[in-house]
């Protein structure tokens, strides 16, 4: 009961370390990783894969230690009655290890193809729960039932595999424990009747092999259990192997807080083979604001991403302050920056909890100054709750133009030397638009600010305006100076002015 007891504590206690140890490893890798991989794949290595691991040196450990005290005692008792007997007794044992050698092999390939398969049917469950408003919009319940039907019966097929293999392993083994007494009984009978043998002695001797039958089919269930435990450790352990592409720096420079200049020299990035950044040089002088205009797919959020260490950043292509990015510490770059992504994202808890996770223990004070430069208070004052409404799972409850702007707060809270808005203010109407320019304008100071957005509405007042286009800047200057070149820029300017026009009448 103690060892019991005991192992299956400590299996806990693994289960608990290695699960601490996935979700650190999980908060230091960067966007490169996470993009390539499914949320549902992630969450079955917490769950499935976990549960897979402790069952292991839990349960299987407890039985692997009972099943070789028993094998030891009963051999031993064996021996010391008749040696001779007892060879003959263990003879078909090496072939069942040669043919469970070669099935555990099998097991650990169907059983690692089990649990892939299961992350599957997981991704599927989490993609499709998130994407119910949409899926009922469009009417693909149907289509939705049957996508998730075919992972499922994946799912089963490969377990079905991993059943089948072990539904033959365990009678391989009975086999052998009942081959051994059979060998027994003819070559032990015959010792019996020659008189080297007691009759006693004979019975007590089927008795302890008797003892090694259970353990013999108990093996099977141990077998599997470890391949199942080691094809989920082999999928954490390529978690807790994944190597951060940014890191901190391993010379540091002596800076505690960064004032806010930004130098960009032939700035180039790539995902895989497709380049998307091609030589940006660029410098943004300190308390400047920065507008940034251009198509879908130009490379606008990759370049503003970089500026956070968001994407590796080669040495010597962005400096700020005059120290290379690299150099600076990742807790201090980030702490100085103040960025509202493209599409904001909320966690579920209340909207107090949501501003102020940008300055932890800001009070309320902050949290409604920052609420009301975003446009955000006089809406939030109306709901019942006020700043304790829940926001559901990635702020459902809220419009996409509430989202944006508690984004905005969040940012603004945490009173940055640089601010980066990232299309913020896409999903709001022009006179909200209007309206949170004018706050944020009187916000910052001499902060420097870079805004990217399709509107050029919002850039306008910008100190300098650069339009990118596949990964280059084509144009660059201020708004006036812009529409004087009368290139990209000023034709997006005027489309924009007839489309308001239009909308207007």
């Amino acid at each position: 009961m103690f060892s019991r007891t005991t192992l299956l504590h400590a299996a806990r206690r693994i289960e608990y370390r290695i699960r601490d140890d996935l979700y650190a490893k999980l908060l230091t890798l960067d966007q490169s990783f996470f993009a390539g991989e499914r949320t549902g794949d992630l969450i079955s290595r917490f769950s499935n894969d976990l549960t897979n691991v402790r069952m292991l040196v839990g349960f299987g450990v407890l039985n692997i230690i009972n099943s070789l005290v028993l094998y030891i005692a009963a051999l031993a008792l064996m021996i010391r009655l008749s040696p001779t007997l007892t060879l003959y007794a263990v003879l078909p044992f090496p072939a069942m290890i040669f043919v469970v050698k070669r099935m555990s092999a099998s097991m650990f390939r169907r059983s690692k193809r089990s649990q892939e398969e299961l992350a599957r049917l997981t991704s599927a469950v989490e993609e499709n729960v998130s994407a119910a408003p949409l899926i009922k919009a469009y009417c693909r319940e149907a289509a939705a039932i049957g996508s998730f039907r075919e992972a499922s019966e994946r799912y089963m097929a490969s377990n079905m595999r991993v059943a089948q293999l072990r539904g033959f392993m365990i009678p391989v083994m009975a086999a052998t424990g009942a081959l051994g007494t059979l060998i027994v009984l003819l070559v032990g009978g015959g010792k019996v009747v020659s008189g080297v043998l007691t009759l006693g002695d004979f019975v007590a001797f089927n008795g302890y092999l008797a003892m090694l039958i259970w353990p013999t089919i108990m093996l099977g269930w141990i077998l599997n259990l470890s391949q199942r435990g080691a094809a989920s450790m082999e999928r954490l352990n390529w978690i807790l192997a994944a190597v951060p592409r940014v890191s901190e720096p391993a010379e540091p420079a002596a800076v505690a807080k960064l004032q806010g200049e930004i130098e960009l020299c032939n700035l180039v990035f790539a995902y895989g083979a497709e380049t998307v950044l091609r030589g940006i040089s660029l410098k943004i002088a300190r308390g400047s604001r920065l507008g940034i205009v251009g198509p879908i797919g130009a490379g606008k959020s990759t370049l503003v991403r970089m500026l956070a260490r968001l994407h590796p950043v080669e040495d010597g292509m962005i400096r700020i302050d005059g120290i290379d990015i690299n150099r600076i510490p990742i807790t201090t770059l980030r702490n100085s920056i103040g960025f509202v992504p493209q599409e904001g994202f909320l966690f579920s808890r209340t909207i107090a909890e949501n501003v102020t996770y940008g300055r932890e223990g800001a009070n309320n004070e902050k949290m409604t100054a920052a609420a009301r430069m975003a446009g955000l208070h006089d809406e939030v004052s109306r709901f019942p709750d006020g700043y304790e409404t829940l926001v559901g799972e990635r702020g459902i409850t809220l419009s996409g133009g509430q989202k944006q702007r508690t984004s905005i707060a969040r940012a603004l809270i945490k009173d940055p030397a640089i601010l980066i808005l990232d299309d913020p203010l896409s999903a709001v109407d022009a006179h909200t638009e209007e309206e949170i320019l004018t706050n944020l304008a009187g916000y910052y100071g001499s902060r420097t600010v870079i805004i990217v957005s399709h509107r050029i509405s919002a850039l306008r007042d910008c100190d300098l305006i650069v339009a990118i286009e596949d990964g280059r800047i084509v144009e660059q200057g201020s708004h006036v100076r812009l529409l004087e070149i009368d290139g990209r820029y000023a034709q997006l300017y005027r489309e924009q002015q007839l489309l308001r026009e239009i909308e207007s009448y």
